[in-house]
């Protein structure tokens, strides 16, 4: 294997392994053996189990806030942007669901970015902007938006963990769902609540 191919199948490795057992379950000599090197191999390529963790949730965090990020980047009005955002989130818990694993568990003790708290914080950010220009046409106080915003994703996140978990209902479902709460709020809820969005 060329040193590139070694870095990359470190990654898929490292990633199984933090998917299945959380950083502090996972040893150096654990991932060597995975991948059938030695550990001096782990150490040059990522300086430690820590260097290594960092590189996979770095990752992981670019995919799903990249499909994120394109989702509320689409033309459309609110509600659909809130349906393509909760689908963008399901379809990173179905389709990497071993990142998904690593993102809501804990982070390595020191280290402030990398968490599913600090993802989530950044996805709010972008959400707050969408609510802001809804909260001026509907003539609400604006300066709200932060608050609505984290609200939102929380909740989004937080679903997609327990569906993860769950997996009984199928992602269209929870999405319609999700946005029928998030739309219409307690008060106004669906009966059958359906996405306007295709589903993939």
């Amino acid at each position: 294997m060329t040193g590139k191919e070694r870095r990359e199948q470190l990654i898929e490795v490292g990633r199984k392994l933090f998917a299945d057992k959380g950083f502090e379950g996972t040893s150096v000599e654990e991932i060597a053996a995975a991948a059938g090197v030695s550990k001096p191999v782990v150490y040059e390529h990522f300086g430690g189990k820590e260097g290594l963790y960092a590189v996979v949730v770095d990752r992981e965090i670019a995919a799903l806030l990249g499909s994120i990020t394109n989702a509320l980047s689409a033309d459309g009005g609110s509600h659909l942007l809130l349906e393509q955002a909760a689908l963008a989130l399901l379809d990173y818990v179905e389709n990497s669901t071993d990142g998904f694993r690593i993102l809501v568990r804990d982070s390595p003790p020191g280290q402030t970015t990398g968490s599913l708290a600090s993802l989530m914080s950044d996805v709010a950010s972008q959400v707050e902007y969408i609510l802001v220009d809804a909260f001026k046409r509907r003539k609400l106080d604006a300066k709200m938006a932060p608050l609505y915003a984290q609200m939102l994703v929380g909740m989004v996140a937080l679903t997609g963990q327990y569906w993860l978990d769950s997996r009984k209902l199928k992602k269209a479902d929870v999405a319609a769902h999700l946005v029928n709460l998030a739309w219409n709020g307690l008060a106004h809820l669906e009966p059958k609540p359906v996405l306007s969005t295709p589903v993939r």
